[in-house]
Order: C-alpha cells, then structure tokens, then sequence
C-alpha cells in the first residue's frame, strides 16, 4: 500500500523551503487528502469544481483549496466563498467575474494569471500582449475585490529539457517585468507557479516559488 505521507515528506525534503508545495488532489479520494491535512499539510489542487466543492464541503475548513484547471466563468461562484488561489486565469473575462463574485461574497479572491509559454497550441494562457493590454485596461485597475498575486504557466509536454526550461525562463522574465513596471507598489504580486511532477526541478533552477504535484505524492491518476 502506498505511503502517501513519505512520499510527502521526501518531496518536501528535495525542494526549498520558499516553494510553496500544492499537493494535486484531483480523482483521489477525500480520505487521502485528510490523511495528508492531518499530518500537517494545508494547500491541495483540484481542476474540476464539482469534485472541489464536493471535497471542501466533505473536508476541514482550514484547508487551502487552490483551482487549478480551467476555469468557466459561469462556475466561479460556487468555489467565490472559499477557494484560496485561482491558478488559471486566462481572460479579462474571467477576472470581472472573479470581481463581481468576490464583492457578493465580501471577500478578495486571490488568482494567478496563466501565461501561454509552451509550443503546444492546446494549452490555454495569455500572450505577454494579451497581459499588457489587460493590465493597461481602466476596468483592470478598477477590480478591487479580485487581487493578481503572480503568474502560473505549463511547459511543453516533451523529454527536451532545454526547451522545458527555456520556456520557464520566459515566464520568470515576464514575472520580474511585471514586478518592476505594473506591480511595483505591491508586494503581494510574488507568486511564480510553475512545474509538476515531470518538471518541477527544472521550474525551482529558472525561479518556481510554487509547485503543483500530484503523482508523486498520491501515485498515478488512475483512468476511466
């Protein structure tokens, strides 16, 4: 049987103690997520919003539950009232309705902007010039209940680790940029998520604070 709380923690021991570690919960059973809740750990991904108000109802309130798949405007508002950080952020769109649902909810949503950084075509996220134009916008700087805490983003899916981390280099440069010109004044836009079970180390070496892996800590997804 697998120790998913070893796995953990050699996990845990192999990166940093600035990166922040999201275990990727998805498909797994709410148990498995208590177990790892219990022995102390609070930040835990899901992609789909059903299975993640269905966890978060199921599990304890002092979990950190962060959206980590695509998400539809038209469900953001049954994870406004709780989730911690929305990963994918990919649309002026998406980010008014973050607004919209933070000020029903009274509460400040916290999310990540997704940038497109990969050569697969199929993965979603922002050009550098669709975020430029978006930062620009008045309607952008008028958001008060949704907060930019940094950028996330996907490297190719490929064994060419050169391209891997070129590709993560890219998005740091597009992070210390922003860092430099729009969010200058604010501190809290210190977040650079990037890397996965595959490419993790690679993303910590070009400058990842946070990771997002499920596989090696819950084993492989199984398949339906």
């Amino acid at each position: 049987m697998m120790n998913i709380k070893a796995n953990l923690e050699q996990l845990k021991e192999r990166i940093p103690e600035h990166v922040e570690l999201v275990a990727v919960s998805k498909t797994k059973p709410a148990h498995m997520v208590r177990e790892l809740f219990e022995a102390g750990h609070l930040d835990f991904g899901e992609n789909k919003v059903q299975e993640l108000v269905e966890k978060q109802q199921e599990l304890p309130g002092e979990i950190r539950w962060h959206m980590i798949g695509h998400l539809q405007s038209n469900k953001v508002k049954y994870i406004a009232p709780f989730v911690h950080l929305v990963h994918g952020v990919d649309s002026l769109k998406l980010l008014r309705v973050l607004d919209k649902e933070g000020r029903k909810n009274e509460r400040q949503i916290n999310c990540l902007l997704q940038m497109h950084i990969a050569k697969e075509t199929a993965k979603f996220g922002l050009s550098e010039e669709e975020l430029e134009t978006i930062l620009a916008s008045e309607e952008f700087r008028k958001m008060e209940f949704v907060k930019v805490r940094g950028l996330m983003g996907m490297a190719t899916f490929t064994d060419n680790s050169e391209v891997v981390r070129e590709e993560f280099r890219n998005l740091k440069r597009i992070f210390e940029k922003l860092k430099s010109v729009h969010f200058r004044s604010q501190p809290g836009f210190s977040v650079l998520s990037m890397g996965m079970s595959d490419d993790y180390q690679l993303a910590i070496e070009e400058g990842s604070n946070m990771i997002r892996v499920g596989s090696l800590v819950f084993g492989p997804r199984e398949t339906t």
